[in-house]
């Protein structure tokens, strides 16, 4: 029993540093009391911090996710999916499958947030509802004209499906619900489920955002910058991120025409974006055969790696799945120092084009929609091992489903709380201080002060000449020879106050903007 608490007493100590912000600071050398013991209470709030992650991550997160190791010199890149089939169990082994359609392809996929279900849009207007625990069809329908792109909503009861001339909303039992024909022919969509807005794009190059719950168009923006089908919203903030052919990347939010960020990424057209889940990561890659890793905290490039790819997702444990062609390469940062490697290989059979690569929440599984239907193959540790019945519940009954729904509702983000920021939603913004007048100003200020204060006045005739009447005229002149200075600060602060309107990027309080004057799109 002895040695078996000393274990399970070591491995709490090693959980607890792993969550404790370096070493305790060294309080002896202070010699203000206050402040000593201040920082005494802080440090003990810290370890108190992180005992307590410590003990839920052993109780209350048992699972724990699994990469593949590789021993001596062998690589984990050639490790084939049909190794790893030998190895799993028959439960793990059924999510390694190919389902061949060519007559109905190319395919392009979507999953739900809580990875239970799978919507399937073949180019040729195949849509298909999989329940992914069970790999039973749901629900199929023709909708006998084009189909770009599928999206789910909120949850799996409702689906956006891009067609041919409008984007259209179906139900889970395939019946069309809603035609929203001032999207146009839209080539890509995607569902802000935080917010409740579909995003979509079009042939045109118009961004177009519209609130699923009252079927309000929130926003409707001209980009100026041409036809494209890259685009990607980050889960962090909500900002939709477009690719253009001319290299750029604009971010955008519903409540400015203008995009909040516009920056050169690549010298030749974009082929593809994704966001990590936390939001601070962004892969892009070009057709100049690279992918470059960015932070989108300061946006810097902080890889680059000489690979092409047609299509991008990042997984809920940061692996990178790029797919061009018929090859697949998974990248793994296993340092945390945003340095990407290598990590698995798959390559298609001989003449499958990849369309869309797709992580499945809350599993170790890769989606491909290709020319020839649609696949799943094995990756290890992609997947987030603990789900949180509060967030999304892969197991979740109908009465929980109905008891999200009314939540998530009434949790509801207005479309004026998506920035790039949102970590400053609920503060105060810092009064500005006016600006001083600069030494030499004042100085001559002081100095025609005092010329007007030693003026001398002529002795004039009885009654002209009386103290009131010189203390009057002597304050008249003080005022005069202050005017110009006074008036060249208020010329000044009037040239600021007009740069601050003409600049786009100053905007106003966020309570205030829907009384601003809106710009024409």
């Amino acid at each position: 029993m002895g040695a078996k608490k000393e274990n399970n007493d070591e491995e709490m100590d090693e959980k607890v540093k792993k969550y404790l912000r370096g070493e305790a600071a060294n309080l002896e050398g202070l010699k203000d009391k206050k402040l000593k013991g201040q920082l005494a209470v802080r440090e003990d709030l810290y370890g108190k911090s992180a005992k307590t992650a410590a003990k839920i991550e052993k109780w209350l997160l048992p699972s724990e996710d699994g990469y593949l190791e590789a021993e001596g010199i062998e690589k984990t890149w050639r490790i084939k999916q049909e190794s790893i089939a030998r190895e799993v169990d028959i439960l793990s082994s059924r999510n390694q499958y190919d389902i061949v359609l060519p007559e109905l392809g190319p395919y392009t996929l979507d999953f739900t947030s809580n990875g239970r279900y799978m919507a399937a849009a073949g180019r040729k207007g195949h849509l298909a509802i999989i329940d992914m625990k069970t790999l039973n069809l749901i629900k199929e329908i023709q909708v006998r004209e084009t189909v770009r792109d599928v999206a789910y909503l909120h949850n799996e009861l409702f689906f956006a499906a891009a067609q041919k001339k409008y984007p259209y909303i179906y139900n889970r039992d395939g019946t069309e619900l809603h035609c929203l024909k001032e999207h146009g022919p839209v080539l890509r969509l995607q569902f802000l489920k935080n917010h409740f807005l579909l995003a979509s794009i079009n042939k045109f190059g118009q961004l177009r955002y519209q609130d699923v719950t009252m079927g309000e168009m929130i926003g409707n923006f001209r980009t100026g910058l041409g036809r494209t089908d890259v685009m990607q919203v980050n889960p962090f903030n909500g900002v939709v991120a477009l690719g253009h052919s001319s290299g750029t990347i604009t971010m955008w939010k519903p409540t400015t025409s203008v995009p909040l960020v516009k920056m050169l990424c690549h010298p030749g057209p974009v082929s593809s974006l994704a966001f990590h889940p936390n939001g601070h990561l962004m892969a892009t890659s070009g057709r100049e055969n690279k992918i470059k890793i960015w932070d989108t905290r300061k946006f810097e490039v902080i890889q680059t790696l000489p690979c092409h790819a047609k299509t991008l997702n990042f997984s809920q444990k940061g692996l990178l799945a790029a797919g061009t062609g018929s090859f697949i390469q998974i990248l793994a940062d296993f340092s945390g120092s945003q340095n990407y490697s290598s990590y698995m290989t798959h390559s298609m059979a001989k003449g499958y084009q990849v369309g869309k690569v797709m992580f499945r929440p809350y599993e170790d599984i890769l989606g491909i929609g290709h020319s020839m239907g649609w696949s799943s193959i094995l990756i290890p540790g992609s997947g987030e091992p603990n789900f949180d019945s509060w967030v999304a519940n892969p197991f979740e009954t109908s009465k929980q489903r109905r008891e999200k729904e009314v939540h998530s509702l009434l949790d509801k983000l207005p479309p004026e709380t998506i920035m790039l920021d949102p970590t400053k939603v609920g503060t105060v913004r810092a009064p500005q201080k006016k600006k001083k007048p600069t030494k030499e100003i004042e100085t001559e200020m002081e100095a025609a002060i005092e010329t007007a204060k030693d003026t001398e006045f002529k002795k004039k005739t009885k009654g002209r000449n009386k103290p009131s009447k010189r203390a009057k005229k002597r304050r008249e002149m003080i005022d005069r020879a202050k005017r110009p200075f006074l008036e060249q600060q208020t010329q000044e602060h009037e040239t600021s106050k007009k740069k601050q309107k003409t600049n786009p990027e100053t905007e106003m309080p966020k309570s205030l903007q829907r009384f601003g004057r809106q710009k024409a799109t």
